[in-house]
């Protein structure tokens, strides 16, 4: 579908949308807690779906109450009630259950879209091969059986710290001790901040610093009841219209969070006032609103931006096409992009939104200054379901088509 968005800005007041990334490791604590939690202000986008959906394949009963989920935890880890889970889309919710389903000794597939599997594996391949466990992959799925040994993991930092942050879940209800060795360069730490703050919230142990993490063994999962902060990578898209001048308050974000993303504002005033040398290696989420804000003002050099590639698309190469119909220049460099932003104009052609979330958000925010289409705007269910709704509302003049 097509969606026409008018010359207009959003005005008034807006609430960021809940935390997908604070959601997901909320919800899988609650799961493997052996008692009832409750779990407030959810966003139930797909990524948030399909966790929930394979945290019941393995036992947790879960019951939905407006933005709420009262969660009954997995009784036995080694008797899971389905032995094939679907994750969609969502890189966080495989990452995050490979490492769960080796709690057992069952024979378990993940099953996802074709571009979700195609996404970096290799830390639990490399263990699966170390442990002699079943992993085995093709298109659309990855099969795994366990069951996973304790011991002391050596995990590249530079991947992705979501392989951390599953291995935080799984490790502390194995019967021994286990140690994580994080291979510098440690990118996207502060999700890994998240996955332990939440953790001790649930009861667990950690003994977290630097570039090393120790999990103590046999340990349980205490139920809690919690409550999801707001999400600042998606605040960001809202905060990008507030810094070009909307009169727009934003709302529902925890200026002490440990998002690595609330950097955000500390960026923008950079691209407003000069043309900055800025590091994505923490947040690189932000990337495609960055961009685009870089295209809007002096233009700026991105670096640590590598991994941008392995998104829910190619966000370099995406970005670069999209952005060039405004007539802003992307350049690749060695780990690094440069934004051009000196002959910048309304497109003349139709804006597509390469089935990301956030490349759809960043164009409709360059649209919201020119005027233009964009194609594909569905894809905004992935983390913030109602982004044109609440846009809209606020009074973006949008169209949609058929």
């Amino acid at each position: 579908m097509v969606l026409t968005i008018n010359p207009s800005m959003p005005t008034g007041k807006i609430t960021a949308p809940p935390s997908k990334s604070y959601a997901h490791r909320a919800l899988i604590c609650a799961g493997l807690a052996n008692g009832k939690s409750k779990i407030s202000n959810i966003s139930f986008s797909d990524d948030i779906k399909a966790t929930i959906e394979c945290l019941s394949a393995l036992g947790a009963k879960i019951e939905i109450q407006g933005d709420s989920a009262e969660i009954t935890g997995i009784s036995d880890f080694t008797k899971f009630i389905n032995n094939s889970l679907f994750c969609n889309e969502s890189g966080s919710t495989l990452r995050f259950f490979i490492p769960l389903c080796l709690l057992s000794e069952n024979e378990i597939t993940l099953n996802g879209t074709q571009k979700l599997i195609s996404r970096p594996l290799s830390v639990y391949e490399d263990i699966a091969k170390e442990q002699g466990l079943l992993f085995r992959k093709n298109d659309t799925s990855v099969k795994v059986k366990g069951k996973l040994h304790s011991g002391n993991f050596s995990v590249k930092g530079n991947i992705s710290s979501q392989f951390i942050s599953g291995l935080l879940f799984a490790l502390p209800l194995l019967e021994n001790n286990s140690e994580i060795n994080i291979i510098p360069p440690f990118e996207s730490k502060p999700y890994v901040d998240m996955t332990v703050s939440i953790l001790k919230k649930f009861g667990i142990d950690i003994d977290y610093g630097g570039l090393k993490i120790k999990i103590k063994g046999n340990q349980k999962y205490i139920p809690q009841n919690a409550t999801v902060e707001g999400d600042w990578s998606n605040a960001a898209f809202l905060y990008a219209f507030r810094e070009c001048g909307a009169s727009l308050d934003v709302l529902g974000v925890n200026s002490s969070s440990s998002q690595g993303d609330k950097v955000c504002l500390e960026y923008f005033e950079a691209l407003k006032n000069g043309t900055p040398i800025l590091n994505l290696t923490d947040c690189p989420d932000l990337a495609p609103i960055m961009f685009a804000f870089a295209g809007l003002h002096n233009g700026a050099t991105f670096t640590g931006t590598d991994r941008l590639r392995f998104k829910e698309s190619d966000r370099i190469a995406c970005m670069q096409t999209e952005l060039a119909k405004f007539g802003i220049v992307l350049t690749e460099g060695d780990n690094s992009v440069t934004i051009d932003s000196s002959d910048f104009h309304a497109p003349t052609e139709t804006v597509y939104g390469h089935n990301d979330h956030r490349i759809v958000m960043a164009n409709a925010f360059l649209l919201c200054k020119t005027g233009g289409k964009i194609q594909g705007f569905e894809a905004v269910k992935k983390s913030f379901p109602d982004f044109f709704d609440v846009i809209s509302k606020a009074g973006v003049i949008i169209n949609y088509e058929t």
